[in-house]
């Protein structure tokens, strides 16, 4: 696995994937190389996946890309070559060809649609939308999180793709670490988000402060890139009842967080699968979403809706108003992601496209009128695909992003 920050996952859903994938794919018997680049690591082995550590360079343009082009020379070479790779983050395009000129069958997670994020205006999204269509039309086989990602993939460059989501942890948090933080238990409202504008913590934030809330807002998020967004949203708060307690490693506490809030609000927009919004649906936390395709087909209608400053308020009021409502909504939240998203299911369907592309197995044709329902599939196809083979015994999970 190329292309993440690896393991153990310290990060995002990339990571948590590779982390939940590798070491199911190790207990049924499979050789998995996980390539990393957290910061002073030295581990070669964990969780039974074997591990490369290799250098980046530590600036946000680079970072990724210098730490690829390592990769893919190390994976190369004869004596690391795998039967199979997964590539994670089409940002990675430039190094695909490497990759196939070796003669490694080679997946690519295509990720979100990277270049609508403001982050990266200007010249970086023109990166990222050069990067998309590259890697969408080098022949490798795609991986779509979400069938939106599927569709948009599609819909402009007429590739199918394994559509392959994330998995939910179901959890049962406690409620010991929330004064820390000065809370109890189902009486504040809650966001954890990057403080980026495609994640709408802006509209929460104003929304929440024309509420008038008696619960406190809590923002859990780093502001990696620039304080001017951040300081925006404060602004927006003004006198309410927002509290801004940065980014949460402590995974215990960010889990107490989201199973006790009274709501949680999901501004993101541009991802597919969010792994954030799995994870509250999995703490029952009842969700709030921005009104995107991605999140209702994770949600499935169990959730409120907003798509603008209005929306958000009569949310929270409204749960402000029938806590028990809301409590019911989390719950079957929670039921829907333990069927619909489970790890076992999402590395039946890696384990299926990594054996397919490494030709140990045929692929088995799928069209849009047989598709099973989408908590039942593992991966589809839009369109009625090519023959197709394509698998893995030593797989290498380098995490390319």
């Amino acid at each position: 696995m190329i292309g993440t920050r690896g393991v153990p996952a310290q990060y995002g859903g990339f990571e948590t994937a590779v982390e939940e994938v590798g070491k199911r794919l190790v207990a049924r018997g499979h050789r998995v190389t996980v390539y990393c680049r957290n910061e002073g690591q030295t581990m070669t082995e964990y969780l039974g996946m074997e591990l490369v550590n290799m250098p980046a360079l530590r600036k946000r343009s680079l970072e990724t890309l210098s730490h690829t082009a390592l990769s893919a020379r190390h994976a190369i070479k004869p004596k690391n070559r795998p039967d199979a790779a997964v590539v994670f983050n089409a940002a990675n395009a430039p190094f695909l060809a490497r990759m196939r000129k070796a003669g490694i069958p080679t997946a690519v997670h295509m990720d979100g649609i990277e270049w609508k994020r403001q982050k990266w205006a200007g010249a970086g999204a023109k990166y990222y939308r050069w990067a998309e269509r590259k890697a969408a039309t080098e022949g490798l086989a795609l991986i779509a999180d979400a069938q939106g990602i599927a569709d948009h993939l599609w819909d402009n460059y007429r590739r199918h793709s394994y559509v392959i989501a994330y998995g939910a942890p179901i959890l049962y948090p406690e409620s010991d670490l929330l004064k820390q933080h000065g809370l109890e238990t189902g009486e504040y409202h809650l966001i954890v988000a990057r403080m980026e504008p495609e994640n709408h913590v802006h509209m929460i934030v104003e929304g929440y402060a024309l509420s008038g809330s008696d619960v406190p807002l809590v923002v859990v998020g780093g502001t990696p890139y620039g304080e001017e967004y951040i300081d925006r949203v404060k602004r927006l708060a003004g006198q309410s009842d927002t509290r801004f307690i940065g980014a949460v490693w402590d995974q215990r506490l960010l889990n107490q967080l989201y199973g006790n809030c009274r709501s949680y609000l999901h501004g993101h927009s541009v991802g597919g699968t969010n792994p954030s919004l799995l994870r509250a649906l999995g703490c029952a936390a009842p969700v709030s979403a921005y009104d995107v395709n991605f999140n209702r087909e994770v949600t499935e209608g169990n959730a409120r809706f907003f798509a603008n400053v209005d929306d958000v308020t009569m949310a929270i009021q409204a749960d402000d108003r029938d806590v028990e409502a809301a409590l019911m909504r989390g719950r079957a939240g929670q039921d829907h992601v333990s069927i619909a998203y489970r790890w076992d299911d999402v590395t039946d369907g890696y384990e299926q496209m990594l054996l397919e592309i490494a030709g140990r197995v045929r692929r088995s044709t799928l069209t849009q009128s047989t598709r099973p329902p989408f908590h039942e599939r593992h991966y589809s196809d839009r369109a009625k695909p090519d023959t197709l083979t394509y698998g893995a015994s030593r797989l290498a999970a380098s995490p390319l992003a």
